[in-house]
Parts: structure tokens; C-alpha cells; sequence
């Protein structure tokens, strides 16, 4: 499985779930078969809870981890 990673530090919520939602769009097929895994990096820790609930309600896996810069949001399949 290829990861991608989509660095959006700086970015405060909204516009935080609008780029990552954006995202996910942009890899929704392999995302949907598998083949992809989409890192979200984000310094605002608001933006992890907005992004997990949103695109986890689109069916997606998300995984929140605390990184010594950032939060990395794991996005993929549920397979």
C-alpha cells in the first residue's frame, strides 16, 4: 500500500477539512481499493476531530497519532 502524505500545518478548520476533504476526492478510487493510504498532517489539534468525523462518516478508516511536529491523520479503506 502507497502512502501519501498532504501537509496542511498552518491551516485552521474550516478550510483545514476542506483541503484534506479535497483530498480524499482527489484519491477516492484507490483509496476505495486499498491501494492508497492518505497522511494528513495538521498542527491544529480541533482540525483532527473535524477531519476524522467527517471522513469517517464517509466510510473511511482514520487513524489520529500525535507526532512531535504534528498530528498525522491515517486515512483508508475499511477492507
Amino acid at each position: 500500500m502507497e502512502t501519501v502524505e498532504f501537509d496542511i500545518r498552518g491551516q485552521i478548520c474550516p478550510s483545514a477539512l476542506l483541503m484534506a476533504l479535497r483530498q480524499v476526492n482527489v484519491y477516492k478510487t484507490p483509496l476505495r481499493d486499498g491501494t492508497v493510504c492518505l497522511v494528513v498532517l495538521t498542527d491544529n489539534r480541533d482540525s483532527t476531530t473535524t477531519i476524522s468525523e467527517a471522513v469517517g462518516n464517509m466510510g473511511y478508516d482514520v487513524a489520529v497519532e500525535r507526532d512531535k511536529s504534528a498530528y498525522r491523520v491515517a486515512i483508508a479503506s475499511k477492507l
